[in-house]
């Protein structure tokens, strides 16, 4: 064998026999010595997930039961559906019959009686109280012009779906005899009465010329200037008339009248006197 390599083979052992080691000791196993103790231990519960039916108490768990009540009224109003209902039926249709005594009692006193959405008659039945009480095209047609005649404005598209029942067909129907215009603010459609009484034949050149000239960033008075120059003069008595500032007259300070006490004959004293003398 190579004498070098036997040179550092004892090296190595030397190397190795220097190196300080620390044994890991395993730990008893006393199950055979003494019997386990399973009673010292603390059993924890099981956790689960809340019951929100157990907590009918609760206004999140209200709150729901009466949302789920009205978006089923609305909805079987839409249908066509519009027969009144107990609180009992209600429940059993919209599957919360498990609901507590306390959310009953609260949707009959409090919750459905004072819901702007919801009605109650005579018999104590609920039905959907719909912003208006119409019932099919015809009556919708009846209430546009209504509008129309007595200088209400528009109807709002989304009150119209919330009150007609099969509102979808009936505004197909009468695309002719409604007007939708967007509203700028939140985009929502309003229904005016399409009156072809009041509509006018515009000439297209007119209108071309109409569309071509912008004036969005102009106000009255700028575009009152361009009409001066081009020798065209605005209307008149347009728009609100400013308040003249008129002084007004004082009025004048009445003073109250005196009234002269009657005189006597004071011209006619001295003749009077010679008259008494002379009797």
């Amino acid at each position: 064998m190579d004498p070098a390599l036997l040179r550092e083979r004892e090296l190595f052992k030397k190397r190795a026999l220097s190196t300080p080691t620390v044994e890991k000791k395993k730990p008893k196993d006393d199950s055979f010595l003494t019997p386990k103790d399973d009673s010292k231990k603390k059993s924890k519960p099981p956790t689960s997930a809340p019951n929100y039916k157990a907590m009918s108490g609760s206004s999140q768990y209200k709150f729901s039961v009466l949302a789920k009540i009205v978006k089923y009224m609305k909805q079987r109003h839409q249908e066509g559906d519009d027969h009144p209902l107990t609180l009992e039926e209600i429940l059993d249709e919209t599957n919360q019959l498990d609901a507590g005594s306390k959310v009953k009692q609260w949707l009959q006193t409090e919750a459905l009686a004072n819901n702007p959405k919801i009605e109650v008659n005579n018999e104590g039945k609920y039905i959907f109280k719909a912003p208006y009480k119409i019932k099919d095209k015809k009556g919708l047609l009846r209430l546009l012009r209504q509008h129309d005649l007595k200088g209400l404005g528009g109807i709002m598209l989304e009150d119209v779906q919330e009150s007609l029942p099969h509102c979808d067909k009936a505004l197909k129907s009468l695309q002719n005899e409604i007007i939708y215009i967007s509203r700028p603010i939140d985009k929502k459609k309003i229904m005016f009465y399409n009156d072809r009484a009041a509509t006018l034949g515009l000439d297209e050149e007119f209108q071309k010329l109409w569309r071509a000239v912008a004036v969005e960033s102009m106000d009255d008075q700028k575009i009152e200037e361009y009409l001066e120059k081009q020798g065209i003069r605005s209307m008149q008595d347009h728009g609100l008339k400013k308040p003249l500032n008129v002084q007004k007259r004082k009025k004048p300070i009445q003073r109250k009248r005196q009234f002269k006490k009657p005189r006597d004959n004071e011209h006619l004293a001295d003749v009077l006197e010679t008259y008494d003398n002379d009797k």
